[in-house]
């Protein structure tokens, strides 16, 4: 937008339409009242010589940004020696990039190169330029970069500016224009039309106007070459010291509205755990069964066992003395590794409140960013698409309880690494990049990677489908990309999965139940129990608990998916997202799928894929969760739309649309609880005096899935014994089928009976045995009670029967001490 009053002198064009003139070459020009002279000599020399001498080959426009001395006066009398020079004035100094912009606003060249009056890059480059565009019919935009291996820097900038420069270039690839190494060398070509539209849309004064122009290339897919050039620093260059920090200050005004989406998606997701946040000692997420205390556990076994050099992969913490493998339980070795020091000083509960509260807010983010970046225009439609994507209610529904499933800021900078490779630009870098990225994501949740790849790969067939061509094009380099990310990311990952398949305590898959645990229809269709039109009751019946409410978008949703889809059906992208919404939540119904308005059952796809490696340990109703970015994506592609309609009315209706289906599944905070308190026993270390290294403490009722405090127990006073019994994944029997906690033994199985109201039952010899050789099988070195269990006093009578002694009290506690002291 120009914004500051300019007047245009001499030298007008005889047809001053855009398109006019070949060539147009802006040069903004402040205080150069020395050097603007033969700058302009010497480019007229090379423009007559090499592009043409007539009067719509070329031109040449000075921009005046306001100069005190006599810069204008002398791009006036070049004007009057040739009306090929023009010169635009700013009546006030405003930057650089105000000068640009009212320069390349006011060219009328078919293409517009913009160059800086000290000739740090000599005319002579251009050609180099041009090349580079005339050998690729699909670029937009060719630039001068210092940074090219190939460049020739003939004289350096100072140590400092170096430096300066240098921090200055990564920090801008880092948050505005990932990929290009230069952004600020002065010498660029462009393509006139896209360039009069780019810097017309810009806003910024100063110099980071290269990097503004640059990302709105980006965002509207206009593809930029880096081009090595020659340049040589000048004396007298306008570049000061506070010109980096002000520089830094435009980047951020550039980036204040994602700063703001940002803020926006962190303040929700502290709404969402402000119940957490408010007491992390005292209170715990209600409905996250026994999910917190475990994931506590993970974070804190993690910590302990990086902090002591021990393998991360595996632990005898739990399950004494067959142990854990850590690797088959999602421990999110990704998060957990790095944010050690953050357990070791604040512990884990915090570290799993960060995990949470973040997670949630950059997955959010990161969708926002594949949004804006591949498909919108307008900032807050893909703002809206991203929450949606983050905050869906079946990820309301495993921020309860599960990390993994909410954790997935990879996903989408993943999917953007592959739409990369389909273009086909940097095949080697991108599938180097692709397969990093993938290897993390394993270290952060195998199950949602899968379940991301399946949706991914139903997206592309579908794509394929209706554009062949574009898939023949992406098909080869896609392919290439793929397989050196396979050579990448295999090597990085083949030991951690090697253990989770192969090493102690592994198990080959986990069993649902043979028919299945996938959705019932009614389940699309109806309000998650966080919902804000949700009912807990009816959400329940519909779910396997309040942690795997996997689908609930609502039938407002599915039915503005539905509408979105059919409207903007021409669109290759949205037919794609809406097939694979319906697959995912067709897959999503299980093996079989129940229609009770009609009281049958019939078979569904998910039959077919069930018994899969990898798919057979999937819990199928997960696959619905699918559909929660490709509901974002599309109503992120019909808010853009509606934005464009210049009838407000229609822009209301189409508002109230997407406010009548999202409103109803807006998330409530989630509910907590008082948190069982730690016995005394343990917090002051009295367990000491009865387990010995290499013994185990054996809780009453030992833990299990349905009894995770023990875990709490142990996380929370730094690991100093070890436990019999848990709560994790590891294999049963001869076949090594999966199962929730450790293999039942006789004196588990019946403490936990009685624990859940079970009488009291008739101890015999052969019960004291059983109980004698589990004691010896987890070398146990006492029993615990604390005199708050529930049903305390009838575990107290069978222990004491069993044993054949009675406990003693210390604390808070029962004690029965079973190994020789």
């Amino acid at each position: 937008m120009l914004t500051a009053p300019a007047v245009s002198a001499r030298g007008k064009s005889a047809d001053p339409s855009p398109g006019s003139v070949g060539l147009s070459v802006v040069i903004p020009a402040y205080k150069e009242e020395e050097r603007l002279a033969p700058t302009l000599d010497v480019v007229r020399e090379y423009l007559d010589e090499h592009v043409g001498t007539g009067s719509a080959d070329w031109e040449i426009v000075v921009v005046d940004d306001g100069s005190p001395d006599g810069t204008a006066a002398i791009a006036l009398k070049a004007a009057d020696e040739d009306p090929r020079i023009r010169l635009i004035q700013s009546e006030q100094n405003r930057g650089k990039g105000n000068a640009l912009r009212l320069g390349v606003v006011g060219s009328l060249g078919r293409r517009v190169l913009i160059m800086d009056a000290d000739l740090a890059t000599p005319i002579e480059e251009l050609d180099k330029l041009e090349q580079s565009l005339a050998g690729d019919e699909n670029l937009d935009a060719a630039i001068g970069s210092r940074a090219h291996r190939d460049s020739a820097i003939e004289r350096q900038q100072s140590m400092l500016r170096e430096v300066l420069g240098w921090v200055g270039n990564r920090v801008i690839r880092l948050v505005a224009v990932p990929g290009i190494r230069d952004t600020q060398c002065g010498f660029k070509l462009f393509d006139g039309d896209q360039a009069r539209t780019a810097f017309g849309a810009s806003k910024l004064d100063g110099w980071a106007i290269d990097v503004e122009i640059l990302q709105y290339f980006r965002r509207k897919g206009w593809p930029v070459a880096e081009v090595p050039v020659r340049w040589a620093h000048q004396d007298g260059s306008k570049v000061q010291l506070l010109d980096y920090l002000r520089t830094l200050g435009e980047l951020m005004r550039l980036n204040a509205g994602g700063i703001a989406v940002a803020a926006l998606y962190l303040l929700g997701s502290l709404f969402l755990y402000k119940g957490l946040w408010s007491d992390l000692d005292g209170k715990i997420l209600a409905h996250s069964l026994q999910d917190q205390n475990q994931w506590e556990w993970f974070f804190g076994v993690t910590a302990d066992n990086v902090s002591h050099l021990r393998n991360p992969l595996f632990t005898d913490f739990q399950n004494m003395p067959e142990g854990v493998n850590l690797m088959g339980n999602t421990v999110m070795l990704g998060l957990s590794v790095p944010l050690t020091p953050i357990t070791l000083l604040f512990g884990p509960t915090v570290t799993l409140a960060l995990v949470f509260t973040l997670g949630i807010a950059g997955t959010a983010w990161a969708w926002y960013w594949l949004i804006h970046r591949r498909l919108t225009e307008s900032r807050w439609a893909a703002a809206v698409g991203g929450a949606l994507a983050a905050f869906a209610p079946p990820m309301i529904s495993h921020a309860n309880a599960h990390p993994n499933f909410v954790v997935l800021f990879m996903i989408p900078v993943i999917i953007d690494r592959a739409l990369r490779l389909c273009e086909g630009k940097r095949v080697v870098r991108d599938g180097v990049l692709l397969g990093l990225f993938s290897a993390y994501q394993v270290l952060l949740g195998e199950e949602p990677f899968l379940l991301s790849a399946m949706g991914m790969l139903i997206f592309a067939l579908a794509y394929a489908f209706y554009d062949r061509e574009t898939a023949r094009k992406a098909i080869k380099p896609l392919g290439k990309g793929l397989a050196i990310a396979a050579a990448v990311s295999v090597p990085l990952v083949a030991f951690p999965l090697y253990w989770q398949f192969f090493g102690p305590q592994s198990y080959h898959s986990v069993l649902h139940g043979e028919n299945g645990a996938g959705n019932p229809l009614r389940a699309l269709t109806e309000y998650s129990a966080r919902s804000l039109f949700g009912d807990a009751d009816n959400a329940g019946k519909l779910s396997m608990n309040t942690t795997e409410q996997n689908a609930f978008y609502g039938w407002a949703l599915l039915a503005l998916a539905a509408a979105i889809t059919v409207w903007m059906w021409r669109r290759t992208v949205v037919r794609a997202l809406g097939i694979t919404a319906v697959v995912a939540a067709v897959l999503s119904l299980g093996p079989s799928v129940k229609i009770e308005t009609l009281g049958i059952t019939v078979p569904g796809p998910w039959a077919l894929l069930r018994h899969a490696p990898l798919l057979e340990s999937v819990i199928e109703s997960r696959v619905a969760m699918v559909c929660a970015p490709a509901f974002g994506l599309l109503i992120a592609l019909a808010l853009d739309r509606f934005i464009g309609f210049s009838a407000r009315e229609h822009r209301v209706l189409g508002y109230m649309a997407v406010g009548a289906a999202l409103i109803p599944i807006l998330p409530l905070p989630l509910v907590v609880k008082a948190r069982e308190p730690v016995p005394t026993f343990i917090t002051q270390g009295l367990y000491k005096d009865y387990v010995k290294d290499g013994q185990s403490l054996v809780p009453v009722p030992l833990p299990d899935p349905m009894t995770g405090n023990p875990l709490h127990w142990q996380s929370s006073t730094g690991f100093g014994f070890k436990l019999a019994g848990g709560y994790f994944n590891g294999p049963d029997g001869p076949d090594k089928v999966g199962i929730y906690g450790a293999k039942p033994r006789m004196l588990s199985s019946l403490l936990s009976d009685i624990r859940w109201g079970a009488p009291s039952p008739v101890v015999t010899s052969q019960m004291q045995e059983e109980a004698r050789k589990d004691l010896a099988f987890w070398n146990a070195g006492a029993l615990v009670l604390p005199e708050s269990q529930k049903h305390a006093k009838e575990l107290r009578t069978t222990i004491t029967e069993l044993l054949g002694q009675e406990p003693e009290k210390v604390a808070d506690s029962l004690v029965w001490r079973v190994a020789p002291q």
